[in-house]
């Protein structure tokens, strides 16, 4: 009786961590589901070594599309009646954003590039470049 008792007692620790070890991925997935994929972002501050480059980005719309997974996409800027399309990836906790426009007008070649989230407070969220150049590089989105 002892035996089965021990079994299951190890067979029931074995499926209760497996479960919680896959949960924060599932928690961080459902939270870039309902608060980033498939939602409208605009620009609302560009710092590029330290200078303001904002208004390079009025009435622009991003969104990231939903692809096959939770960690790579579609991405489509508008601006009225253009429209153009690249491709977003994440790494498995979201702490990266790594966006690439690759037929873009002169003012995204700043965006295309490997993003760091700095704030997940939304509506905004912030972002610092990946690799850091020694000079301020931010950019803000905000949640439409």
């Amino acid at each position: 009786m002892r035996r089965n008792s021990f079994f299951y007692l190890v067979a029931a620790v074995l499926i209760c961590s497996s479960c919680h070890k896959n949960a924060p991925d599932s928690v961080l997935e459902d939270f870039f589901e309902e608060n980033i994929l498939d939602k409208t972002f605009i620009i609302t501050f560009a710092n590029s070594d330290g200078n303001d480059i904002t208004a390079q980005y009025a009435d622009y719309n991003f969104v990231l599309k939903k692809g096959s997974d939770y960690y790579h996409g579609p991405l489509q800027v508008t601006r009225g009646i253009s429209n153009y399309t690249g491709t977003w990836s994440s790494n498995s906790d979201y702490s990266q954003l790594v966006i690439d426009l690759p037929h873009p007008p002169e003012e995204f070649i700043f965006l295309s590039n490997k993003w760091k989230f700095t704030s997940k407070g939304l509506p905004v969220l912030k972002f610092a470049l990946w690799v850091s150049t020694g000079n301020p590089v931010e950019l803000y989105m905000k949640r439409l």
